[in-house]
């Protein structure tokens, strides 16, 4: 859920150099903010002091490089503001699994692909077709995942997530014909592997295929 984004940004925006230590930027405050909340959740901040200081400077300095070649990135400082406030919050209540919590990681994970597409210089406009699909996608694969996994003996959460998939596949058939047949891929997994008890490991290896055709359809609709 990390690098998709970013990857379908750059590969709709065209590849610029600051893309590189956006990317640095972008996975060391992954890990800062993973450290953080869980300094949050477990009121023991001092236990994961190493870690912050390891990680914090890195996104400071690599984001300030990125800041200063391309400002307008700081347009999406708010967003990510409030939804990292979402996850602290949920994180101080313990309930970082809960589906809003979700939600927001979704959220912060693929506005780096406008992200990506402002330091391009491009604009969001650009992007914005890639955007709707890989969020499309990602919300999708949250309620998706509940089924294989937390939530698989729950029928009406299976419910859900197919009614949400029959939703994301006529959203895409609006868009493009290769996303509508990506889609459609999508709701099919949706709708019949929860019958069958897989691992985590297998969903996976299922979901990383499924992030490469979204991927590649997002980027060449």
């Amino acid at each position: 859920m990390l690098l998709v984004p970013w990857l379908a940004g750059v590969l709709v925006a065209g590849f610029r150099w600051l893309h590189l230590p956006l990317l640095v930027a972008w996975l060391a405050g992954y890990l800062l903010s993973y450290y953080a909340l869980q300094a949050v959740k477990t009121r023991r901040p001092s236990r994961f002091r190493p870690q912050l200081l390891l990680y914090a400077p890195i996104t400071a300095v690599v984001g300030g490089l990125v800041v200063l070649g391309r400002p307008e990135v700081l347009a999406y400082a708010p967003a990510y503001a409030f939804l990292l406030a979402v996850n602290a919050y949920h994180a101080r209540l313990r309930r970082e699994r809960a589906l809003v919590n979700d939600l927001a990681s979704v959220v912060q994970s693929c506005l780096m692909v406008l992200v990506a597409a402002t330091v391009a210089g491009a604009g969001i406009s650009r992007a914005a077709l890639a955007f709707v699909a890989v969020l499309l996608f990602f919300t999708g694969t949250v309620l998706y995942v509940k089924t294989m996994i937390r939530e698989r003996d729950n029928p009406a959460y299976h419910r859900i997530s197919v009614i949400y998939h029959v939703l994301a596949f006529a959203v895409a058939a609006c868009l493009d014909i290769t996303l509508a047949v990506v889609f459609a891929v999508l709701l099919a997994r949706a709708a019949a592997l929860p019958r069958y008890r897989l691992t985590p490991k297998h969903v996976g290896i299922i979901e990383i295929g499924t992030s490469a055709l979204v991927l590649l359809a997002a980027v060449t609709a």
